[in-house]
């Protein structure tokens, strides 16, 4: 197979797995990324995000399936991958008594870049992260969001054609966030692939695609916009609110006690609702009137991301525990 053309898939997955003995730590997961895609990649801790990563880079053998990046097969050639690709990990890994530019070139020779390609690529990918101004300072004395944005300068030194970055606004700053995912548009917009780890839901909501790992299974995977319309997330007959009111956690005990409410949970100031169609605007006014507290608005939503991944992990867990009582039962 040939590199991606476009019209291909850039990371094509089929029946990964992997076992560690009797544990399966990815069971048979299946998605596509497309070019120029920032894919998002969640689930909690222990679900099997970096395993997926091991495997996707060719560090890890998969126990079974196929993985295809930029038209290379993965567990046939893993070697032939990694000049594809680029890494940035949740923990600083460069050298931090190094300068800025002594780290970009040591990674650059790692690459095995001629000097004067590293000359280069080291002003190219200074000017695209913005690092110039900092080219002679240690690593180790640059703040979160500088060192990152020089972590994925290095990864991008070969010029890849996929990025995995695992978590890469963990620690830092909200600004230096932004202006992170300012970069990552900028990756994207020029073609780059982006496989992106994260545990923040705003930034799993900016991604063009995202896919959610619980126990070891991929839940689910597509568009942000998709994902909210699947009818597991607002169940037929019910519908989403947002109350803003006085006093939001006594009466969010008060909304989780009332019949038709099938969840509520606080979000920032307001409380997000989960509630019966037969339950509208009024009647929740009424409910949270009657118990002395002041409502100032109520409105109907649309699910965000968390409520997708939410509901979700809910049926899934819901799902394994009925599986494990029948089993027991049948035995």
């Amino acid at each position: 197979m040939s590199p991606s053309d476009g019209s291909a898939p850039m990371i094509r997955v089929r029946n990964l797995t992997r076992r560690f003995g009797s544990f399966t730590a990815v069971d048979a997961i299946d998605f596509d990324v497309e070019p120029g895609a920032i894919y998002g990649f969640l689930g909690p801790n222990g679900s099997g995000k970096s395993t997926v990563i091991r495997m996707l880079c060719g560090l890890l053998e998969p126990s079974e399936g196929e993985a295809v990046l930029d038209g290379i097969d993965v567990v046939r050639r893993p070697e032939a991958i990694k000049q594809r690709i680029g890494y940035t990990s949740q923990r600083f890994s460069l050298y931090e008594d190094l300068t800025v530019r002594e780290n970009i070139q040591f990674f650059g020779a790692v690459y095995g870049l001629t000097p004067g390609r590293i000359r280069t690529r080291r002003d190219d990918v200074a000017a695209l992260v913005g690092i110039g101004p900092y080219m002679d300072r240690l690593a180790g004395r640059l703040s979160g969001g500088w060192k990152q944005r020089l972590a994925v300068a290095c990864a991008l030194l070969h010029e890849p054609r996929i990025i995995f970055l695992d978590e890469p606004t963990a620690g830092i700053d909200p600004v230096a966030r932004r202006d992170l995912w300012d970069l990552l548009f900028k990756l994207a917009g020029e073609g780059t692939t982006l496989f992106v780890t994260t545990h923040y839901m705003d930034e799993a909501e900016r991604c063009t695609d995202v896919g959610y790992l619980y126990m070891s299974k991929l839940v689910v995977a597509g568009k942000p916009a998709d994902l909210k319309r699947m009818p597991e997330v607002t169940p037929p007959g019910f519908h989403r609110l947002e109350v803003e009111c006085d006093r939001p956690a006594r009466t969010l005990g008060v909304l989780r006690a009332s019949e038709g409410v099938a969840d509520a949970t606080l979000f920032g100031q307001a409380i997000h609702l989960l509630a019966a169609e037969s339950l509208g605007p009024d009647d929740v006014r009424a409910i949270i009137e009657k118990a002395g507290i002041a409502t100032r608005e109520i409105r109907d939503i649309e699910p965000s991301l968390e409520d997708v991944f939410v509901m979700l992990t809910r049926l899934h867990t819901a799902q394994a525990a009925n599986g494990a009582s029948a089993a027991r039962g049948g035995a």
